[in-house]
């Protein structure tokens, strides 16, 4: 009989045991791309607000924010209080014929920040569950008698074959199945919208779009956003606009639609930070006529769940709930503002220092994006470094340039960082918001000495590092 692992046996394998459960029980293929970017070779014994401490004494500052994950950073006491208290109570998890009071008074707290009759919520675990769960009530809400659905061409909605199908960016080399009637516009072009709504008259049962789009960093206008809201009231198209990453602060307001007075979508969704950085919960709110005409009677108040289970779970439901409240109290928005205030002037200045090195920079509060673009000499550099036919792929190339900061800063300068896999791979700045001014200062004194290098310097040392063990 086999010898199962306990979580104590957890804590004493090696890295190199690790690697080895990885690539005969996990992803073998993830192993080599994690060690070729110069990560993945230590392991972190702990992980506290901004820090990552790792095994070996080194302490790095995790600028990633989690991708998005970590805006109260690793482990906030009072997330870490809330969680405790729970197990030591021993509350209810899960059962669905009783009424969980943490599901019932984390959809009042959401109704209360939330603008308009944004009111009525549900509860899955991952953005991409409430994506689809946004796109299946506004299916419902028109009766199935309309067919199409529109999304931005630059969008990221998740990796389901449903919310894969509504991302409007290079998917892979694989092309999998997806949802019917899915239709793509310009992003940030109400014309690219007008004109596809006329396409389709009477067919569009949703508009999906990100008012911030978290991958590529750009940012729709007040006039879009507007128009949008006006054209879907008059063609009675629900609106969903996905703020899976930019929700709770990040990108200087509660949540990025709501620095426009007034505008209200008819469903909003939300994950990331929503829980914390403990929680694995995600949520669609919607406006209650539309909500109410889709579930409200008996035959369908079921109708939609992520399973039969796993949705609403209790301790889920209270980290939430206390993320949630740490955002309001400690004014994450007011956090995001002050941290822009200094990214946003300090890329700025970079990008004039190091004009042959980046090619654009756009963000907002706490989340911003560095587009790296060598001349020609770089990039055909990359290519090189790139086998076979994907040296022709031009995305590749950024792709590695991208990289070739992203492992400096990691391996000279105890900063992790990652870019973004959407448009032209942006290196992201976009920290936990427990961060202090002098550590956005570090990182952005850090990423102007890696820039300083020089690209080809860059690329040819992490050519060194068997790049070309990621393909």
């Amino acid at each position: 009989m086999s010898t199962l692992l306990s979580v104590e046996d957890c804590d004493g394998l090696t890295v190199g045991q690790v690697h080895d459960l990885y690539r005969r029980f996990v992803n073998r293929s993830q192993v080599r791309l994690m060690t070729s970017f110069g990560f993945g070779r230590e392991l972190v014994e702990r992980a506290e607000g901004a820090y990552l401490h790792l095994r070996d004494g080194r302490r790095v500052l995790d600028f990633t924010g989690g991708v998005g994950v970590l805006s109260h950073g690793h482990n906030h006491p009072r997330i870490l209080a809330v969680r405790r208290r729970f197990a030591e109570q021993r509350r209810m998890e899960v059962h669905k014929t009783y009424f969980s009071p943490y599901v019932a008074a984390l959809g009042h707290n959401l109704a209360e920040l939330l603008p308009g009759d944004l009111s009525m919520s549900f509860l899955p675990n991952s953005g991409a569950e409430a994506v689809e769960g946004a796109v299946k009530l506004a299916y419902k809400y028109h009766g199935g008698r309309r067919h199409t659905i529109l999304h931005a061409d630059i969008s990221f909605h998740g990796k389901l074959l449903g919310s894969g199908t509504l991302t409007g960016a290079a998917r892979g080399q694989f092309a999998y199945p997806g949802i019917p009637g899915a239709v793509p516009f310009a992003y940030g072009d109400l014309d690219s919208v007008r004109a596809a709504v006329r396409e389709h008259r009477g067919d569009v049962y949703a508009i999906l779009v990100e008012p911030m789009s978290a991958s590529t960093v750009r940012q729709c206008s007040e006039e879009f956003l507007r128009g949008l809201r006006e054209l879907c009231t008059a063609e009675d198209i629900v609106l969903i606009f996905d703020e899976i990453y930019t929700g709770w602060g990040k990108t200087g307001s509660l949540f990025y639609f709501m620095r426009y007075p007034g505008l209200v979508p008819d469903v909003l969704t939300t994950s990331k930070s929503f829980g914390g950085g403990k929680s694995s919960i995600s949520a669609y709110v919607a406006r209650q006529p539309i909500f109410r005409k889709a579930y409200d009677n008996a035959a369908d108040a079921l109708a939609h769940s992520t399973s039969t289970t796993y949705y609403g779970f209790g301790e889920e439901c209270a980290t939430a709930i206390e993320a949630v409240n740490i955002a309001v109290e400690d004014d994450y928005p007011g956090r995001a503002r002050r941290i822009g205030e200094i990214l946003g002037p300090g890329l700025r200045r970079i990008a004039k220092q190091h004009p042959d090195a980046v090619a654009r920079v756009e963000g907002a509060g706490a989340l911003w994006g560095v587009s790296i673009a060598g001349g020609p000499k770089v990039l055909d550099l990359a290519a090189k470094l790139a086998p076979g036919g994907l040296a022709r792929d031009p995305r590749l190339r950024a792709k590695l340039v991208t990289a070739a900061v992203v492992s400096a800063l990691y391996l000279d300068h105890d900063i992790y960082s990652y870019y973004a896999l959407n448009g032209d791979h942006p290196l992201i700045a976009g920290p936990p918001l427990v961060i202090e001014p002098d550590e956005v200062e570090r990182f952005l004194d850090s990423l102007d000495t890696v820039l300083g290098q020089g690209l080809t310097k860059l690329l040819t040392r992490f050519a060194a590092q068997k790049v070309s063990s990621l393909w």
